[in-house]
C-alpha cells in the first residue's frame, strides 16, 4: 500500500475543496448542515458549496473547515539535581483543514508545527486521513491517524483535562512508546474498521468495536520489516456517556538505527499488549485504565521488557465554565514495585469564552526508581504549570 500516494491524494483533496469553495460563504461549525463525524478540536470556519452550476461540485458536496491552536505553558518544579527547575515552553501548535466530499467521506489533513524532540525536528503531519462513513455500524478509515488503543489515547490533548497525558496513554498507548520509538503522538501508517451497533431507546450505541492494521513505526516513516501490527478495542455502553471495555495490541517495532556492533542495540522488539478501562464523559468526568506490555527498548537490551500502569481520573463541574480535575496515574517500567513512578495530581481548568482556556496543574511525584539510581535525584517532588490555550 503507497501511503506516500494516499497524503498527496488528500492533500490535493483538500486543494481542489479550498479553490471551489473560496468565493463561497464561510459559516461557523455549528450553523447549517453540521458533518455527520468528525475527529475536530475546534470551532474554526467552514466553506461549503452552495448555488454552484458546476455538476462535480453538486456531486461532490464538499466542505472544508479550518482550525487550529496553540497551547503555551510554564513550569516550575522543586526536583534538585536537574539542569533545569522548569521554564516557557510551547506545548502544541497545531494547525488543520477537515471537511466532507460526496456526504460519506470525511477527511482530515493536521499538522504540529512547533518543534519535535527525538529525531523529527520541525513541522510535521500529525494527521493524514479519510475515512468512509455512510454507514454507523460500519466506517473504514485510511491514512495516518491515532491507535485505536485505549480511550484516552484519541483525546485532544484540548479534552484530556489535566496538563499531560496520563502514563498509561504516554508509555504504553504510545504518546511517547517506552520502546524507543520516535515520538509519534499515539498514531501510525494503517488501515481500521470500526463501527457502532444496537442503538438503544434514548439514541446511544450499545456497543463499539474498532480493529486496524498499521505498519508499526510511528508516523511519517516508512514500514521497515513483513510485520503490521493489529490493534482493536470493544465495549458496552449500558448507558448514554459510559463505556467499559477492552483493548489488544500485537505488534512489532523495528530498529531505525540499529548498529550491530553496539551491545545496547536490539534489532526489533515485540510490542504486545492490552488493557481494559471505563469511561463516563458529561458534565462530570470519571475516566480509568489499566495497560499492560510485553516488549523491551530497542536502545537498552538491558531494559524490562515488562511493564504496566494504571490510572484512575475524575473531573467535577464547579460553577460554569470551571471543572476541577484530580487524577493518581501510576507507572511500572519494571512491572515491580520498586519501579514504581505515582503521580498524584489536581487542575483546574476555565474556559473563557469558546477560544480560550486557562489551567492551573499541580503534580507530587513519588518515584521509587530514583532511590536507586546510580545519580541521585529526588524521588519525591512538586511540580506547578500554567498552560493557556488559543483556539481559532
Amino acid at each position: 500500500m503507497n501511503f506516500d500516494f494516499l497524503m498527496q491524494h488528500l492533500l490535493k483533496t483538500s486543494m481542489v475543496a479550498l479553490l471551489a469553495l473560496a468565493s463561497q460563504t464561510a459559516r461557523a461549525d455549528n450553523e447549517g448542515n453540521a458533518p455527520r463525524e468528525t475527529e475536530r478540536e475546534t470551532q474554526g470556519i467552514t466553506f461549503e458549496s452552495k448555488n454552484t452550476d458546476s455538476k462535480l461540485l453538486q456531486t461532490m458536496k464538499p466542505t472544508i473547515n479550518f482550525g487550529g491552536y496553540i497551547i503555551a505553558k510554564y513550569s516550575i518544579s522543586d526536583r534538585s539535581g536537574q539542569a533545569t527547575n522548569g521554564g516557557f515552553d510551547l506545548r502544541f501548535v497545531r494547525l488543520y483543514a477537515d471537511g466532507h466530499v460526496f456526504n460519506d467521506f470525511y477527511y482530515k489533513f493536521q499538522l504540529e508545527v512547533n518543534g519535535a524532540p527525538g529525531v523529527d525536528k520541525g513541522p510535521r503531519v500529525v494527521d493524514a486521513f479519510m475515512e468512509w462513513q455512510k454507514f454507523d455500524f460500519f466506517r473504514v478509515k485510511l491514512g495516518q491517524f491515532k491507535r485505536p488503543f485505549g480511550f484516552e489515547n484519541p483525546y485532544s490533548p484540548l479534552k484530556v483535562g489535566y496538563g499531560c497525558y496520563s502514563q498509561a496513554t504516554m508509555k504504553i498507548a504510545s504518546i511517547g512508546d517506552r520502546n524507543g520509538e520516535h515520538k509519534s503522538s499515539g498514531r501510525d501508517l494503517g488501515v481500521q474498521i470500526q463501527g457502532d451497533l444496537l442503538p438503544g431507546a434514548d439514541g446511544h450505541k450499545w456497543i463499539h468495536y474498532q480493529l486496524g492494521f498499521f505498519n508499526g513505526q510511528g508516523i511519517n516513516h516508512a514500514d521497515k520489516d513483513h510485520h503490521k501490527d493489529l490493534i482493536g478495542g470493544l465495549w458496552i455502553s449500558p448507558i448514554k456517556d459510559l463505556a467499559i471495555g477492552g483493548f489488544g495490541w500485537n505488534g512489532k517495532y523495528t530498529n531505525e538505527k540499529y548498529d550491530a556492533s553496539n551491545p545496547n542495540h536490539l534489532k526489533s522488539v515485540k510490542r504486545v499488549r492490552w488493557g481494559v478501562g471505563m469511561k463516563y464523559e458529561s458534565d462530570w468526568t470519571v475516566r480509568g485504565e489499566y495497560m499492560s506490555s510485553v516488549g523491551g527498548v530497542v536502545t537498552n537490551a538491558a531494559a524490562p521488557d515488562r511493564s504496566d500502569a494504571w490510572y484512575a481520573t475524575i473531573g467535577v463541574p464547579v460553577i460554569k465554565n470551571l471543572k476541577i480535575y484530580g487524577r493518581y496515574d501510576c507507572y511500572r517500567d519494571a512491572k515491580t514495585w520498586s519501579s514504581l513512578r505515582t503521580d498524584y495530581g489536581i487542575s483546574g481548568n476555565y474556559h473563557l469564552g469558546k477560544n480560550l482556556i486557562f489551567q492551573l496543574n499541580y503534580t507530587f511525584t513519588d518515584d521509587r526508581t530514583a532511590r536507586r539510581a546510580a545519580t541521585r535525584t529526588d524521588s519525591r517532588y512538586n511540580t506547578f504549570d500554567v498552560q493557556v490555550t488559543a483556539k481559532f
